[in-house]
Formats: structure tokens, C-alpha cells, sequence
């Protein structure tokens, strides 16, 4: 059996990461924080089995119990009232995350129409990596037959790195697939 993602940086790639980035201690290699993965949904509002099928969904993919992020203000326009459900969150950390990046990398990505890689752009200038997925339908957990709504998500992945070049080095070494 293939080891899992965490025990493979600890042992391999945080090594290759001291020497590439030239440092002495093992404590200035960057790793990963944690990962936040969510989903917006505008139409919970009106619609509560909306809501309902988006925390199922995201329940499903990442194994862990979403929780319901609130409208902070209301905006008339798109009829939302303040403290109204909005979406839905979850924050992996630990083996879940490593499981969870360990999958998208090596299933999900590769399952995309046209993919050639992430985009190396998406970095927020202090290391973190953000990507958006237009359908959930790309995970296997998802049954196409039961779906009711289609739902984009945004994964962030944080990490300790102090910068962009620092974060684009560790996540090309735990195999994210980057754009030339």
C-alpha cells in the first residue's frame, strides 16, 4: 500500500524542501495549515432543501460536518436578509487534510474537462493558494443521479510559508499539478 501524504513529508519532501530552500532548521520548512473548502448558496434563502443538499454534498466529499456560514449585512438587491444562511464551510486540518489534498490532486484535478494544470496566478501574495471548482459532480462520492443542483465550491489551502515562491515549492512537491 502507498504511504499516505503526511508521513511522506515528514520523512521525504521535507528534506528536499530544507535543501531546495537552503534551510537549517526543520521548523522554517513551510507545510500545510489547513484547508477550507466552500460553498456558496445565494438561493438557501428562499429554498431550505437547497441548503440541505449543499451541506449533504459537501458532508460527502470531505468526510467532515460543514457548517452554515450567515449573511453579515443584508443586500436588498440579491434578497438577502442579515443572518441568513448563505453557504456552508468546511476547515480540514490534520490527516483529513492531508487525505483531502492527497485526492484532489490525484483524482479531482485530473478528472476535469480540458485540464492542464492550476493556475500558478491563484497565490495571495503570503502563501496561501486559493482554487474554484465549478460543479461538485467531480468528486466519485457525489451520486449524478440524486443531484439536485449543480454547486461550484472555492478550496483555499493555507499554509505557513512566508511567501508565494515558498508555497508554490512545497505545493509542487506534494504533487499539485501547476500551469507552465
Amino acid at each position: 500500500m502507498k504511504k499516505n501524504l503526511k508521513e511522506r513529508y515528514k520523512k521525504e519532501i521535507m528534506q528536499d524542501l530544507m535543501k531546495k530552500l537552503k534551510y537549517s532548521n526543520v521548523f522554517q520548512v513551510p507545510k500545510l495549515e489547513k484547508i477550507v473548502v466552500n460553498m456558496g448558496m445565494g438561493e438557501a434563502m428562499s429554498d431550505s432543501k437547497f441548503l440541505d443538499g449543499g451541506l449533504n454534498d459537501l458532508k460527502l466529499i470531505t468526510g467532515q460536518k460543514p457548517v452554515i456560514t450567515r449573511a453579515k449585512k443584508a443586500i436588498a438587491t440579491y434578497k438577502i436578509r442579515q443572518g441568513g444562511p448563505v453557504g456552508c464551510m468546511v476547515t480540514l486540518r490534520g490527516q483529513r487534510m492531508y487525505d483531502f489534498f492527497s485526492k484532489l490532486v490525484n483524482f479531482i484535478l485530473p478528472r476535469l474537462r480540458d485540464f492542464r494544470g492550476v493556475s500558478p496566478k491563484s497565490f495571495d501574495g503570503k502563501g496561501n493558494y486559493n482554487l474554484g471548482l465549478k460543479e461538485q459532480t467531480v468528486f466519485p462520492e457525489i451520486n449524478f443521479d440524486k443531484l439536485d443542483n449543480v454547486r461550484g465550491m472555492d478550496i483555499a489551502i493555507v499554509t505557513t510559508a512566508k511567501s508565494d515562491e515558498e508555497a508554490r515549492v512545497l505545493l509542487s512537491a506534494l504533487g499539485m499539478p501547476f500551469r507552465n
